[in-house]
C-alpha cells in the first residue's frame, strides 16, 4: 500500500488531510512539526511527503532540505502563502510540487496521484548519452561528470535528459512542463526556471 507522510502543525487541517488520503486508498502517516516529521520519514520509508511550509521551530524547508540529503521522495508543500519567492524557495532546496491553501480536496489528490506516476516511471533500457564531460544513464537514472555523481532530483534529471538528447534544440517552458508532468501539470510554468537554473548550477563548472 502506498505510503503518505502528512506534515502540518494545524491539527484541524492535519485531520481532514488524513481522512481524504485514507479514504482514497493510501497509508497515512502524520506528523505536527518537524523534528517529529523527520523521526517518522526515517522510520517509515514513506512514498510521498506532503509538507507544510509554515511551522513552529523546523520549517517545511528546513525538513525538506533534510529529506532531500538522503531521498528523491516526490515532496509537495503546502503553503498558505501565495508569492512567487515561497514558490521558489521550496524548489530550490528540492520540492517537487507546491498546493497554495486553501486547496480544494481534489485538486490535492490529483496532486499527489501525478507525484506518485512521476516517482514510478520506470527506467527505459537506452545506452548512456554523454555531451562534453557530462554523462546521463537513463537506464540507472545517474548523472556524472568525469566519472563523479551528480545527485539530481527527479525533474532535474528529466529535464537534464530531453535536452541532451536534442543538444541544438531550444525548448518552450510548455513543452518542458509537459514532459515532466506527462500532460497533467497546472500551475506557473516559471517553476520550470527554478529547475533550470538549479540544474545549472549542479552541471556547469
Amino acid at each position: 500500500m502506498t505510503r503518505v507522510l502528512v506534515v502540518e502543525d494545524e491539527q484541524s487541517l492535519r485531520e481532514p488531510l488524513v481522512y481524504l488520503l485514507e479514504k482514497e486508498g493510501y497509508e497515512v502517516l502524520d506528523a505536527a512539526d518537524g523534528n517529529a516529521a523527520i523521526e517518522l520519514f526515517k522510520s517509515t520509508n514513506p512514498d510521498i511527503v506532503l509538507l507544510d511550509l509554515m511551522m513552529p521551530g523546523m520549517s517545511g524547508n528546513e525538513v525538506c532540505r533534510v529529506i532531500r540529503q538522503t531521498s528523491n521522495v516526490p515532496v509537495i508543500m503546502l503553503t498558505a502563502k501565495d508569492s512567487e519567492i515561497d514558490k521558489v524557495v521550496g524548489l530550490e532546496i528540492g520540492a517537487d510540487d507546491y498546493v497554495t491553501k486553501p486547496f480544494s480536496p481534489r485538486e490535492l489528490v490529483s496532486r499527489v496521484k501525478a507525484n506518485l506516476r512521476r516517482a514510478r516511471v520506470v527506467p527505459v533500457q537506452e545506452d548512456p548519452i554523454r555531451v562534453g564531460d557530462i554523462e546521463v544513464d537513463p537506464a540507472a537514472r545517474t548523472v556524472t561528470r568525469d566519472g563523479e555523481d551528480i545527485p539530481l532530483t527527479f525533474s532535474e534529471f528529466e529535464i537534464l535528459l530531453k535536452l541532451m538528447k536534442s543538444p541544438r534544440r531550444v525548448f518552450t517552458r510548455e513543452e518542458l512542463m509537459d514532459h515532466l508532468w506527462n500532460g497533467s501539470f497546472y500551475g506557473d510554468l516559471r517553476s520550470v526556471d527554478v529547475h533550470v537554473r538549479h540544474l545549472r548550477q549542479k552541471v556547469e563548472r
